[in-house]
């Protein structure tokens, strides 16, 4: 017998709106830097009413690519049922991310080199044909000698893990095969979600700078050199997930003007069916204005 999910309501065209909004709104500050506005630990919104759930969100995931009107900024956001996500108050975890073909043949604790190898032998190509995505950060770059030690090709990224998380784990459509190194945590959390509804794999471990991050972890309950699954970053079973570019990239194209409409492309993933949805959706600019979304000031031709 199939079970009932929980949420017995497709949130999903809920979602889409948030992300759609969170892009259309970003957009037009490309150029500009300033602090994007989260969502606290603990914060509670809505209107009281069931179904309770977990919220992720990163409104401008790529902060970064957004203020230098570079490729691959996303507005993100993920949802399950109440108690499902993974809470932290440490920024950063070091992740291990596949797609379908490498699930279940990775181990975080294990050597770069063997997690490679082991995944090489399930995609059924050479280790040098494999294709790694890493965040370019120091704290990567131990990791990046490893990779390239080895011989396989990386694509460094300057921000946006989320989407890179993604790429990995739609192999196919990428031709990335793996994700490694550390990035955001909270980052880490939303990826978690997508990949779980997309059947691929992930492993984390929570990333310390200083003692104090670790005896923030220990004060949360967690043991701080926990491998964490798929299942321990969202236990959830009706997940639903949101992205949509802001910035064109390799995952999604970004918020374009054409004449009288605003156009967006979008991602859209609900674990109960199994479905991803590519989403491209036009906007009439004048409602746009109205709502607030789009600056009078900003020229549009």
């Amino acid at each position: 017998m199939i079970e009932e999910p929980k949420i017995n309501r497709n949130l999903a065209l809920e979602l889409l709106r948030v992300t759609e909004a969170g892009a259309l709104a970003a957009a037009p500050l490309q150029g500009e830097k300033d602090e994007a506005p989260m969502l606290y630990f603990g914060e509670e919104i809505g209107n009281g009413l069931e179904p309770e759930v977990d919220v992720a969100v990163d409104p401008i995931e790529g902060t970064s690519l957004t203020a230098s009107g570079l490729p691959g900024a996303i507005s993100v956001v993920a949802l399950a049922e109440r108690g499902t996500m993974f809470t932290t108050h440490v920024h950063y975890m070091k992740k291990l991310v596949v797609g379908r073909k490498a699930r279940g043949v990775i181990d975080l604790e294990m050597p770069v080199e063997w997690n490679l190898r082991n995944i090489a032998k399930a995609e059924g190509l050479p280790v040098q044909e494999l294709t790694v995505v890493v965040l370019d950060r120091d704290r990567n770059k131990e990791t990046i000698a490893q990779i390239r030690e080895v011989g396989a090709r990386i694509k460094l990224i300057s921000a946006g893990d989320v989407a890179g998380a993604l790429e990995a784990a739609l192999e196919t459509r990428f031709g990335i095969h793996c994700m490694m190194g550390s990035g955001g945590a909270t980052e880490g959390v939303l990826a978690a979600c997508a990949i779980k509804t997309i059947g691929g794999d992930m492993q984390a471990k929570l990333y310390f700078r200083d003692e104090k991050e670790r005896q923030v972890a220990i004060s949360e309950g967690h043991q701080p050199d926990r491998v964490l699954c798929l299942d321990d970053l969202c236990s959830g079973q009706d997940i639903f997930f949101a992205a949509t570019g802001i910035t064109s990239g390799e995952l999604l194209k970004g918020v374009r003007y054409e004449d009288v409409y605003a156009y967006t492309q979008s991602m859209v993933l609900r674990s109960a069916s199994g479905t991803m949805r590519i989403v491209d959706a036009y906007h009439p600019i004048d409602k746009l204005r109205a709502k607030g979304l789009l600056p009078e000031q900003v020229s549009v031709r």
